[in-house]
C-alpha cells in the first residue's frame, strides 16, 4: 500500500490497513466478512486516550471540564475528516459501485477510516507507533489551537448549574429525507425558550441552539 510507504509505516499485518478502509457497501457487495466499523470503534478509543494524555500534560490549569471541551475539538468529525484529508485517506476508501452518498455521508466516511486506520495501527505496531503517528497528524493543530468544534452545550450547561436552571432541549421540526435529515432544535431554560439551532443531526442542531442561547442570554 503506497500510503503506507508514504507514512513510513511497516505493516506486519497488511490486511488490517486493507480493511480500515473497506465500507460496508464495498463489504456487501464483494461477499467480504468485515468492514471497517469494528477497527473505528477502536480507534476511537484510542484517539481519545492520546488527545486526553496530551491535554493533561500540556497544561496542568485546565479543569475537567475544559479538558472535556478541548478533546471534544481534536476528536469531532470535522477534525477527523482534516487529518484524513491531509494525509491523503479520502483516496484509498473503498465503497460499493452501486452506493450513492450525500456530500455530508462521504464527509462522515472520510471521518471514520481516520479512526479505523488508528485502529488498525494500533493491533498491528501498539501504541507507541500510534503516539508517533498522531504526534504527526494531530499534535501540530492541538499546539496551532486549531478550532473544529465548540462544545456550547457544554457551557451553556456549566452556566445554568451555576444559577439553578433547568436546561432542556425540544425537537421542532424534523424534514428531509431519511438519508438526509434537517432537525430544528429549540434550548428551553427554566421552560423559556432562548435559542433554536438548525443541523443535520439531532446533535448539530442542539449545538447550534445552545450557542443562540449564550447569545442570547
Amino acid at each position: 500500500m503506497k500510503l503506507l510507504k508514504k507514512l513510513s509505516i511497516k505493516p506486519i499485518n497488511i490486511h488490517l490497513f486493507d480493511l480500515a478502509f473497506i465500507h460496508e457497501s464495498y463489504s456487501n457487495e464483494n461477499n467480504l466478512s468485515d468492514c471497517y466499523e469494528r477497527l473505528e470503534f477502536l480507534g476511537d478509543a484510542v484517539l481519545d486516550l492520546f488527545v486526553s494524555e496530551f491535554l493533561y500534560n500540556m497544561d496542568a490549569n485546565l479543569s475537567e471540564g475544559q479538558l472535556t471541551r478541548k478533546r471534544s475539538n481534536y476528536v469531532c468529525k470535522k477534525a477527523l475528516y482534516t487529518y484524513s484529508m491531509e494525509l491523503g485517506f479520502d483516496q484509498n476508501i473503498k465503497l460499493g459501485k452501486s452506493l450513492e452518498l450525500t456530500k455530508r455521508e462521504i464527509d462522515s466516511v472520510i471521518s471514520d477510516v481516520f479512526e479505523s486506520f488508528i485502529g488498525a495501527l494500533y493491533l498491528d505496531l501498539g501504541l507507541g507507533t500510534v503516539k508517533e503517528f498522531l504526534t504527526y497528524s494531530v499534535v501540530p493543530h492541538i499546539e496551532n489551537e486549531d478550532i473544529f468544534f465548540y462544545d456550547y452545550k457544554s457551557e451553556l450547561k456549566e452556566l445554568c448549574d451555576q444559577d439553578g436552571l433547568e436546561i432542556t432541549y425540544e425537537l421542532i421540526k424534523e424534514e428531509g429525507k431519511p438519508h438526509n435529515k434537517t432537525f430544528t432544535i429549540a434550548a428551553i431554560i427554566n421552560d423559556k425558550k432562548y435559542g433554536k439551532g438548525v443541523g443535520g443531526s439531532k446533535k448539530e442542531a442542539e449545538q447550534n441552539a445552545a450557542k443562540e442561547a449564550l447569545n442570547n442570554i
